[in-house]
């Protein structure tokens, strides 16, 4: 498993692109079936799909994010949103020193909500960042690849993150997926209670429905519609 760009100065000189790719994952646990580095993993693989499909100026991940509500659950690492703020504009600022005004926010963790926020400032005096995938982007890459959940039932663990960890890095799957659904469709104190108040296992999704198939099929879907943002940004 390989989450950096193995690019050199001369590959970039020569590619001169005008929008760069950031992988933002996070470091938090996934139940008993899956890696604590899950959301940095597939959000490092739609990273590097899209900029090889766009030639665009790929960037390793950000690995730790904000997880706070994954903090009961041992092994999972946090930083506050503020300091994600504070990384991401030192990026930004450094990119435009080097000619790349243009960036594009690949989101693997659901609870990064401030990216949202940190997408809608940038953009107030033109287009300069935008946030991928999108709720919009997901259901697309779940009806494409046959998923039997949605994205709100399905939260975390489960069919689809399964899916493309089966497609992309099968070593990483541990084989009690096949048996750690767990449905907890009602969370509406999410944000005060944390995970720990909905599930036990860490689990919210069916894994059990996840295959090699479904995930490849995602991946490319999500590479197709990431050409409508790559318009809006650097039309």
């Amino acid at each position: 498993m390989n989450l950096l760009t193995s690019a050199t100065a001369t590959d970039e000189a020569r590619r001169s692109a005008r929008v760069a790719v950031l992988p933002v994952g996070s470091f938090e646990q996934h139940g008993d079936h899956l890696p604590l580095v899950t959301d940095t993993v597939i959000a490092g693989l739609i990273a590097a799909r899209i900029a090889e499909t766009y030639d665009l100026f790929l960037l390793p991940p950000i690995p730790l994010s904000c997880s706070h509500e994954h903090e009961s659950f041992p092994g999972t690492v946090s930083i506050g949103a503020g300091t994600l703020i504070t990384v991401i504009d030192d990026i930004r600022a450094s990119l435009a020193r080097s000619g790349v005004f243009k960036l594009v926010l690949v989101n693997g963790h659901g609870g990064n909500y401030v990216l949202s926020n940190i997408t809608q400032q940038a953009n107030v005096d033109g287009r300069y960042v935008t946030l991928f995938p999108g709720r919009d982007d997901w259901s697309a890459a779940r009806e494409y690849a046959g998923a039997v959940t949605s994205s709100h039932d399905d939260m975390h663990g489960g069919e689809m993150e399964t899916s493309i960890l089966l497609h992309a890095h099968p070593e990483l799957v541990g084989d009690t997926y096949a048996d750690a659904d767990h449905e907890a469709g009602n969370r509406p104190h999410l944000l005060v209670s944390g995970m720990q108040a909905y599930t036990t296992s860490g689990i919210i999704g069916r894994p059990s429905a996840a295959t090699s198939a479904k995930g490849k099929a995602a991946l490319d879907s999500l590479v197709s519609s990431f050409a409508d943002h790559l318009t809006v940004i650097d039309g």
